[in-house]
């Protein structure tokens, strides 16, 4: 197994694969907007928990293809978290899950045209650390909100 198919792997058991856990797209097929947009007992909802992880696929993303590390800029983590009270509707709920999924169909793909050698280089102007270990931790970091968002997702059911 080299690092290619392992992060391959990994992308898609969070999103797609049913593995270990329920697959993120699977868990969030069946949410309305209103649903999504729950918060209760100062829990973030899931929809924003989505937005937070469009937010920091898409920069790493965006990272790995330009091949450059700009660091992320002054923005506060918890506001990656934001959701637009004024955009809470199911056109808007259907809008974030198509980017959720453009997201990580495109992390497929530049995993599958990248080459190992690519995995293998270390960020220089980020603590060295090779790409292999960037992408698995964001697949850890990917699964950790999944558990949230299935936690979430159950309460929604004793309501």
């Amino acid at each position: 197994m080299n690092f290619k198919s392992m992060l391959m792997d990994q992308i898609n058991a969070c999103y797609h694969d049913k593995s270990w856990f329920i697959p993120l797209r699977e868990i969030l097929i069946d949410l309305n907007a209103e649903q999504a947009a729950r918060e209760d007992a100062g829990n973030s909802s899931i929809w924003a928990i989505v937005n937070h992880l469009i937010f920091w696929n898409e920069r790493w993303l965006e990272r790995f293809e330009s091949e450059q590390f700009e660091p992320t800029s002054s923005m506060n983590n918890d506001d990656t978290f934001y959701v637009d009270p004024n955009t809470m509707n199911d056109a808007e709920w259907t809008r974030t899950l198509q980017r959720l999924d453009r997201v990580f169909r495109r992390w497929d793909t530049a995993l599958e045209e990248s080459g190992e050698s690519k995995l293998t280089t270390g960020i220089a102007s980020y603590f060295n650390a090779p790409w292999w270990g960037v992408v698995s931790n964001l697949c850890l970091h990917n699964a950790y909100h999944i558990g949230q968002i299935m936690l979430l997702k159950k309460q929604l059911r004793h309501h």
